[in-house]
């Protein structure tokens, strides 16, 4: 039996991923015939078009998932709070992907604290039933193992919300080096969220996130850690959702691929996907 699992990036069009001008749209079919899933990170900026929706859904295959993110009106602007009518915009927009709608997250700012617990947990409760969520958390508050992270994973856990697994450990290890790192890398960890790695499966599709710096070679020992894990989630019956990011996400389709191997070598049961052909790049990724 084949073991699916979910694959991508943050975005499926880049300037350095393609030999064809391509447009963003255009570029989608090329990106969606090497990976199953993206970060849906436009619609954190703005609603997408109806006719963009459309002409996503059609421009992928049956297996295809996308993963949006809950616009910034509602998460930053204004917190959680009275933004039921946009909510509702927003999952009426999406939803007509269907069977290609993934998991939707929920980014939180950096000031979103323990007092604003409240907020969240009315959020998650007032969620329409039928669909995938997950949420990021960036404050501190979260990660501390006490109380509130213990209420915050059960809240997850009694809705089967996702808690999403931003991995940064490997960007943060290279500070050190700041003044040999390259321009991408060094701006990465000025805006990048330092909040420790807890590994914890809250609902039925483990969401993560991971950047490894611009010399793949210091995140392959994160690399590893992941296959180990994403091993066990699959033989637990669960499917991950796995994107990965590098500081300008020039490399981050062959860092994606690189992690697919390994963890193919390891599970050998899990779909084979295309391999990411250097006729369709421009230039060698690394």
């Amino acid at each position: 039996m084949t073991i699916k699992i979910h694959l991508g990036l943050a975005q499926w069009h880049h300037s350095q991923w393609y030999q064809s001008k391509s447009s963003s749209s255009g570029s989608l079919s090329q990106y969606s015939r090497y990976f199953s899933s993206v970060e849906g990170n436009s619609s954190f900026y703005a609603l997408p078009r109806l006719a963009n929706l459309k002409n996503w859904y059609d421009s992928t295959p049956e297996s295809f998932k996308f993963c949006f993110k809950f616009p910034k009106e509602i998460s930053h602007k204004q917190s959680l709070i009275h933004c039921s009518r946009l909510v509702g915009e927003f999952l009426n927009r999406i939803s007509v992907l269907n069977e290609k709608l993934g998991v939707i997250w929920l980014q939180l700012g950096p000031h979103f604290s323990a007092k604003d617990f409240s907020r969240l947990e009315f959020f998650i409760q007032n969620l329409p039933k039928e669909f995938n969520y997950a949420v990021e958390v960036r404050h501190m508050d979260y990660f501390r193992k006490d109380d509130v992270e213990r209420r915050f994973n059960q809240l997850l856990t009694a809705h089967q919300v996702d808690r999403v697994i931003f991995d940064t450990r490997s960007l943060f290890a290279c500070e050190k080096n700041n003044a040999r790192l390259d321009v991408a890398t060094r701006e990465a960890l000025l805006v990048k969220p330092r909040v420790p790695t807890h590994v914890i499966n809250t609902g039925c599709h483990p969401f993560v996130r991971v950047i490894v710096p611009m010399h793949r070679q210091l995140g392959v020992w994160v690399l590893r850690q992941w296959v180990d894990k994403v091993a066990l989630w699959l033989a637990q019956g669960v499917e991950p959702y796995l994107f990965f990011h590098t500081p300008d996400n020039a490399q981050a389709p062959q860092l994606a691929i690189e992690f697919y191997n390994m963890l193919r070598a390891r599970v050998p049961a899990i779909e084979l996907l295309p391999n990411w052909q250097e006729d369709d790049v421009q230039g060698d990724l690394f």
